[in-house]
């Protein structure tokens, strides 16, 4: 299956539906998808879940999504920065849900979700709050928290270069959550900053390969043949 070069952001995210999870990449502002993001508020889809490494930034990007009110809950690593004050406020007047997940655990849920592993077990957080009303198990002499996969209805990554098919290359730490992401959602939307015909990429050179990839959008417009 070939991926859709959409014509612009609002179609790559068209048809969210409302009480989606979004998955949504990006390491604070490094390689967060802006631009789709942007999309997806003027989408309107509302009682979103987003999960992401952090919960937003400033007023833009993620935290602009937050500002309108139809994030019913966020899951992260990092919900507070000294520029996280959307989030702030929302979740401390009661109007957001939060489910912190400890960073190699959010990777580790992400991946399980694309790779097809039922659950896992993991000692990190155990022993600590994360841990509560969770199945535990000691191994090795250390004991174990289970934990399951974070699936998506939609994943909103960014990244460097795609081909045709749907092959991407990312642009040095800006690829962070994308890969794993990219793996975990029923519709993945990406990000690039340029699309090139079908064997333009070094395969060897290529992150995530197009199966997993169905919409694309190019910063730079599409040139009529």
């Amino acid at each position: 299956m070939t991926a859709r070069v959409c014509a612009d952001h609002d179609a790559a995210v068209a048809g969210t539906p409302d009480g989606a999870t979004v998955l949504v990449g990006g390491f604070g502002m490094a390689g967060m998808p802006v631009d789709l993001i942007d999309a997806l508020i003027r989408q309107g889809a509302a009682d979103l879940t987003v999960v992401s490494n952090n919960a937003g930034n400033g007023d833009t990007g993620l935290a602009a999504l937050l500002a309108t009110g139809r994030v019913r809950k966020v899951i992260c690593s990092f919900p507070r920065q000294a520029d996280s004050w959307v989030f702030d406020e929302l979740y401390r007047s009661g109007r957001i849900e939060l489910e912190v997940v400890p960073q190699g655990n959010l990777a580790e849920r992400l991946r399980a979700a694309g790779a097809g592993i039922g659950a896992f077990f993991t000692p990190t957080g155990a022993g600590t709050p994360l841990a509560e009303g969770k199945e535990t198990r000691e191994i090795d002499g250390r004991v174990h928290v289970l934990e399951y996969p974070i699936k998506g209805d939609l994943a909103m990554i960014k990244a460097h270069v795609a081909d045709r098919m749907g092959n991407l290359v990312y642009r040095k730490t800006a690829r962070n959550f994308g890969p794993v992401m990219a793996t975990a959602a029923a519709t993945v939307a990406v990000q690039v900053d340029r699309v090139v015909d079908a064997g333009g990429l070094d395969p060897e050179a290529v992150v995530t390969p197009g199966i997993y990839v169905d919409r694309i959008v190019s910063a730079e417009p599409e040139v009529a043949a």
